[in-house]
């Protein structure tokens, strides 16, 4: 009878132990970029990531909740890998699909392949600022890149001189903060050095005596922004600002300036552009 049961019970461990290295089948994820996909876990979100820039999943990073947006654009399968509070751990293949048959996913805490050491409150409330910056930064350069192989344009936003072209070919929302895709064209054949590119908000006086009022407005961040156009060459980057809108006697004003040059522009945006962003 001893015998049986130790040789059940190395049985039963044995298959437990080729159940534990067999490899957890993933599931997949379709999204694309015209629809939110939208995945809802069993705890708060504390961290998501994708490997690749053709996916972008966002959540809030303020006041953790349990969903969380996903969007594709055309491009190979990649993974999405999400984190509750905790310490659960989701891993999903994510691929593009044109037509959508689900956008809502219920996932259940059955779902998750493991769990990490949870944190506690404590430690939570204790980050540092200097941790949230990096978490910002780090969501700007992967939305960035993400509106940057994106095919969406806001409208004609274009001004020329002497060969370079500035425009901006997008304006988007998200969260808290407005994204300028920005392109400068250089169909010169000199290079074109970059002394800076200022955004401002302007306003015009009413009444007699009429006068033109500017404001610099600060980036938050700014993405792949050149020092150098070459002859020739076509550049695309992205500034992050603060959101704001602007009444009818106002509009933004892009001025790009050239370093020991005069090929300088001023690209003037509607406020209609500024309170309508995609």
């Amino acid at each position: 009878m001893k015998k049986y049961i130790i040789i059940s019970a190395l049985i039963i461990v044995s298959a437990f132990a080729k159940a534990q290295q067999q490899p957890i089948p993933l599931d997949t994820i379709y999204a694309n970029d015209t629809k939110n996909v939208a995945l809802f876990f069993p705890e708060p979100i504390r961290q998501g990531i994708t490997g690749s820039d053709n996916f972008v999943f966002t959540y809030n990073r303020e006041k953790e909740q349990y969903f969380g947006l996903l969007q594709a654009k055309p491009g190979k399968e990649s993974n999405l890998l999400v984190v509750n509070r905790n310490g659960s751990i989701f891993s999903y293949i994510v691929r593009y699909k044109k037509q959508l048959s689900k956008l809502n996913y219920f996932i259940p805490l059955s779902n998750s392949i493991g769990n990490e050491k949870p944190i506690k409150v404590d430690s939570i409330l204790a980050e540092s600022s200097e941790e949230r910056v990096d978490n910002r930064k780090y969501y700007y350069q992967k939305f960035c890149s993400y509106l940057l192989n994106r095919n969406q344009r806001i409208g004609r936003i274009k001004k020329r001189n002497e060969g370079i072209v500035l425009s901006v070919e997008n304006i988007v929302f998200d969260k808290k903060e407005l994204y300028f895709v920005i392109q400068i064209e250089n169909n010169s054949s000199l290079d074109y050095d970059l002394n800076f590119l200022n955004l401002s908000i302007e306003t015009r006086q009413k009444g007699k005596r009429k006068s033109l009022q500017r404001l610099y407005q600060e980036p938050i961040y700014k993405h792949n922004l050149p020092s150098k156009i070459a002859k020739s060459e076509t550049v695309r980057f992205v500034y992050v600002l603060p959101k704001f809108s602007l009444s009818d006697d106002r509009r933004a004003i892009l001025e790009l300036n050239e370093k020991d040059g005069e090929r300088n522009i001023e690209l003037k945006i509607s406020h209609r552009y500024i309170n309508n962003p995609n």
